[in-house]
């Protein structure tokens, strides 16, 4: 488990006492009815987090329940457009601490949570106090409609606001990420649910000021429970194609002892470029899984073509070739991976026409194929296997420049290059296990050894005929 650094930790800290100087206004004697109402919405949002915490429990909902998906906010919302802002923060910390964690240090976790949605309500609190949510909600003569509409969405921004501010500063302290990195996205991602948490916790707020009452305001929770669910549902199908992915490339790895680890990282690549590029969120997921896939079909290559340690014959080179075939063939029918099944089929063709398997040129080849060619290549010349040395990152990019029009698209080039200027990029053992010695490299020549990316750009590029003569990955 990896250390949290101090910084992350001081930040947690930071916003944990401020969650408390913003609660404890609500600690001093308010009126009855504020304790009455902060105590009961305070242990109603504690009791929507306890099945999550409680196997027994969960196990009696059906194995389904949320975790952390912020599906339970609408009773803070409610709290927010009911309460004084003390008492709004002082509702979010029982259920904050009582948060399942799936990731170590639990502590940690659930104390930046509790601070967190404390002050995310002590702010949304205040937004609502101020556009005078109170008298909106209802009165004599019962809700003021529209004019309800505006403190509740208000709050429900400011809160997203302040959430999404702190989880982007607890990324860059805890990841070491710039700042801008660490907010990106994240409003994008938590708008428009947090939206449709502060038109709940209007309801909710309506209800509890009807006649009705407390008991009425609960039906709101029901369809939020219900999302939260199916919610839950999607993330178990994320978790079931994460393991049948893994599965593909632990065989792979076992088969073909050249690639340990080498698939993982050009998954990574290819996102760096990708992001780099400004593809969509959505889209990163599947290039990713388009790296990590993309030498699949190696597990119907026979094992002494993979593993011979001399030339291929022009035979075993023709069957070598057949790899990205046979990967698409495997993972043809995996609905989820989408263009990544092409990139599977096409990362060895080449912007000149002279790759395989259909000798695909420029625009031809698909997007997400072209960027997981340059991700493959950068990640065999930077990697040390036994049969050659790793290069300097500064020389793989200068190798890769220099086969750019050729054999890689410019523009993934470029982006990779932007990219690893920006983030860098840690390089690891791929074949051998830390502390053995590396071998010399052996004399260059199509060999089983060198079919582990696509040609290598370093051998590929000083022939005349790189698909002919290079050595094929």
């Amino acid at each position: 488990m990896k250390p949290l650094p101090r910084t992350a930790r001081a930040y947690i800290v930071c916003a944990a006492l401020g969650a408390g100087a913003c609660a404890l206004p609500a600690l001093l004697p308010p009126s009855p009815a504020s304790w009455a109402t902060a105590g009961l919405l305070a242990a109603l949002y504690a009791l929507c987090e306890l099945p999550a915490r409680c196997r027994l429990l969960g196990r009696a909902l059906g194995g389904s329940v949320p975790m952390g998906t912020g599906s339970f906010f609408p009773v803070l919302l409610a709290a927010a457009l009911l309460l004084p802002p003390a008492a709004a923060a002082l509702t979010a910390l029982p259920g904050g601490l009582l948060a399942r964690v799936e990731e170590p240090p639990a502590h940690w976790r659930r104390a930046w949570r509790a601070a967190a949605t404390a002050l995310a309500a002590w702010t949304a609190a205040h937004t609502a106090g101020a556009l005078h949510a109170p008298a909106a909600l209802g009165g004599p003569g019962g809700p003021d409609f529209p004019r309800a509409l505006l403190p509740a969405l208000a709050a429900a921004l400011v809160f997203c606001l302040t959430l999404t501010a702190l989880d982007g500063g607890v990324r860059a302290t805890a990841e070491g990420l710039p700042l801008r990195t660490a907010w990106r996205g994240l409003l994008g991602r938590a708008l428009a649910p947090h939206l449709v948490h502060g038109l709940a916790g209007l309801m909710m707020g309506v209800l509890w000021r009807s006649p009705y009452g407390p008991a009425a305001a609960l039906l709101v929770l029901l369809p939020m429970y219900v999302s939260c669910w199916v919610f839950a549902q999607y993330h178990r199908e994320r978790a079931a194609h994460q393991a049948t992915i893994r599965a593909l490339v632990q065989a792979v790895d076992i088969k073909d002892s050249y690639t340990r680890g080498h698939s993982e990282r050009v998954g990574r690549a290819s996102v760096l470029i990708a992001r780099e590029l400004g593809m969509a969120d959505d889209r990163l997921d599947v290039v990713r899984f388009a790296g990590i896939l993309h030498d699949v079909g190696k597990l119907g290559v026979p094992t002494r073509v993979l593993r011979k340690d001399g030339p291929l014959t022009p035979e075993e080179r023709r069957i070598i070739e057949l790899h990205p075939e046979y990967g698409h063939e495997m993972v043809r029918g995996i609905g989820f991976l989408g263009e990544a099944r092409d990139a599977v089929l096409h990362h060895h063709e080449r912007i000149d026409g002279s790759g395989y398997p259909y000798g695909l040129r420029g625009e031809q080849i698909p997007e997400c194929a072209r960027v997981v060619a340059v991700a493959d290549a950068f990640d065999a010349m930077t990697s040390t296997r036994s049969y050659s040395r790793a290069r300097p990152v500064a020389t793989a990019l200068a190798e890769l420049e220099r086969c750019a029009g050729s054999q890689f698209d410019p523009r993934m080039v470029g982006a990779l290059a932007r990219a690893l200027d920006r983030y860098g990029w840690q390089t690891a053992v791929t074949a051998d296990e830390p502390g053995t010695q590396v071998p010399a490299p052996r004399a260059p020549g199509p060999s089983a050894a060198g079919t582990t990316g696509p040609a290598e750009p370093a051998k590929t590029a000083e022939t005349a005929e790189p698909a002919k003569t290079g050595e094929p990955a």
